[in-house]
C-alpha cells in the first residue's frame, strides 16, 4: 500500500511540474502577444488609431519601450523563479530545511511557525538581485527611480523583520488550532484568521505604514477645500487627508484609502498633487469614493473572506492525504508525528498555480467594479472632463501602456485600458 502512495505521490509531483512550466508557458505567450502588438505601432512610429485625439503622439510613444522592458524583464525573472523552484522540489530542500528546522529549534508551535517564515524569506533572497536590478537599473532607465541604496536596504530589513514579528505568532497560532480543535479545525483557524486580518487592517494606517513612508496632514488651500467640500457632499467623512511621500522611492503616483470604519484615511501621493490639477484631484478622489459608495470595499472582504474559507478546507483534505506529503518528501501525519505543518507550508507555497487560472476572472469583476465607480465620479462631478483629464496625465506620467493587447489586458488588467475608461465615461454625457 505504502509503495502504490508513493507511486501515487511521485506521479502528483510530475503533474505538479508540468503544470508549472505551462503555467509559465501560458504568461510567456501572454507577454509575447503584448510585445508584437507594442512592437508594431513603434516600428510604424505613430500611435493606434483609437489613441487620436486622446494622447500626445510623443509620449504614446515614450510608454512603448518601458513596457517592452518591462515585460522581457518579467519574463526572466519569473523563469528564474520557477527555477528555483522546480530546483528546491526536485532537490528535496524543503524536506531538509524541515528537519533542520525541528532539530535545532524543537517541536513547539513556535518553532513550526518560525520554520514557515524562515522557509519564505530564504525562498525570497533568490530574487533580490531582480528587485535591485528593476529598482536601480530599469526604474533607473526611464526615470521613475527616487529611492537610494540606503532606503532599499532599510525597506528590505524592515519587512523581514515585520515578517517575522507577525507571521510566526499567526502561523503558531493556526498550527495549535490545528492541534486543539479536531477535525473542524480549519474551520475555526478560518473564523481566527479573519479576525487577524480585520485587526491589522484597521492597525496599518497607524502602526506599519509609518514604518516606511511618512504621512503629513494635506496643507490648507484650494485642494484641501475641494476634497472636505466632495467628502461632506458625497456623506463620506474621512478622518483625515494625508500626503504620502511616494516621491522619496518613485516618481509614479497613486491615491488610496487606508482603514475602516473611524480609522479611515485618504491618503495621496505627493507626486499625485503635483501631477493634477485640483479639480482632476477631485475627479480622482470621486472614483475612489464611488468604491465605498458601491459597497465595493465589503464586497471584495467577504469574498476574500470565502475564498480563504474554501482554502482551508482544501488544505484540510490535503494535511489528511498520506500522497501529499510523500510526494514533496514529507512523513505524512501520524500519532507519533501529529504536525500538518508540511502540508500548510506547502499549500502557502503552491496554491498560487492554482489561483493564477482565476485571475481572469476575478480582474472582469474588477473591471466592472472601476466603471461602477467612473461612473459614481461622472455623477458626483456632473462632468466627464476632470476624470478623464487625470486619467490622460496619470497614464502618461506613469508610462502606461495605453494600447495592450485584448488577450493581455483581459488576463491581467484590474482596470479597464485609457481607451476603454475615456470612451464609458464620454457615453454618460
Amino acid at each position: 500500500v505504502s509503495g502504490n502512495i508513493y507511486a501515487v505521490g511521485a506521479a502528483l509531483l510530475g503533474l505538479g511540474f508540468v503544470w508549472q512550466a505551462l503555467k509559465w508557458g501560458l504568461e510567456t505567450w501572454l507577454e509575447a502577444l503584448n510585445r508584437r502588438s507594442v512592437q508594431s505601432w513603434l516600428t510604424a512610429g505613430k500611435m493606434p488609431k483609437e489613441l487620436e485625439g486622446l494622447m500626445d503622439e510623443e509620449k504614446a510613444l515614450k510608454s512603448g519601450p518601458y513596457t517592452l522592458a518591462k515585460s522581457r524583464f518579467s519574463q526572466w525573472e519569473s523563469l528564474w523563479d520557477l527555477g528555483i523552484l522546480l530546483t528546491a522540489l526536485a532537490l528535496g530542500w524543503f524536506p531538509g530545511w524541515y528537519e533542520y528546522a525541528r532539530n535545532s529549534m524543537g517541536d513547539s508551535v513556535w518553532a513550526h511557525g518560525a520554520f514557515m517564515m524562515l522557509a519564505f524569506l530564504g525562498l525570497s533572497l533568490f530574487s533580490i538581485p531582480w528587485e535591485y536590478a528593476f529598482q536601480f537599473k530599469l526604474e533607473e532607465r526611464f526615470g521613475f527611480n527616487q529611492s537610494t541604496l540606503k532606503t532599499w536596504v532599510a525597506d528590505k530589513i524592515k519587512t523581514w523583520i515585520l515578517s517575522l514579528a507577525l507571521g510566526v505568532p499567526v502561523i503558531a497560532f493556526l498550527l495549535w488550532i490545528s492541534r486543539q480543535a479536531g477535525t473542524s479545525w480549519w474551520i475555526w483557524a478560518w473564523l481566527a484568521l479573519t479576525g487577524i486580518q480585520l485587526v491589522l487592517m484597521a492597525l496599518a494606517p497607524t502602526l506599519i505604514l509609518p514604518l516606511f513612508n511618512k504621512f503629513d496632514p494635506l496643507p490648507d488651500g484650494e485642494l484641501k477645500d475641494r476634497l472636505l467640500a466632495l467628502g461632506e457632499k458625497t456623506g463620506f467623512n474621512a478622518k483625515t487627508i494625508l500626503v504620502m511621500d511616494g516621491s522619496r522611492r518613485s516618481k509614479h503616483s497613486n491615491a488610496f484609502f487606508t482603514g475602516f470604519g473611524r480609522w479611515r484615511k485618504i491618503v495621496l501621493f505627493d507626486t499625485l498633487i503635483e501631477a493634477l490639477e485640483p479639480v482632476e484631484l477631485e475627479a480622482v478622489l470621486a472614483h475612489e469614493i464611488g468604491h465605498y459608495k458601491k459597497g465595493h470595499i465589503p464586497k471584495s472582504l467577504i469574498f476574500s473572506t470565502l475564498g480563504t474559507g474554501l482554502g482551508f478546507w482544501v488544505l484540510a483534505q490535503l494535511a489528511q492525504s498520506e500522497w501529499f506529503y510523500k510526494a514533496f518528501g514529507f512523513d505524512p501525519v501520524s500519532e507519533s508525528n501529529p504536525w500538518i505543518t508540511p502540508a500548510f507550508f506547502l499549500f502557502a507555497l503552491l496554491s498560487g498555480a492554482i489561483t493564477f487560472l482565476l485571475q481572469p476572472v476575478l480582474n472582469l469583476w474588477s473591471r466592472k467594479n472601476e466603471y461602477e465607480a467612473d461612473g459614481y465620479a461622472y455623477n458626483t462631478m456632473k462632468s466627464a472632463e476632470p476624470l478623464i483629464g487625470a486619467l490622460k496625465k496619470l497614464n502618461e506620467e506613469n508610462l502606461s501602456n495605453p494600447a495592450p493587447h485584448p488577450w493581455y489586458s483581459g488576463f491581467y488588467y484590474s482596470h479597464p485600458t485609457l481607451v476603454e475608461r475615456v470612451r464609458f465615461l464620454n457615453s454618460q454625457n
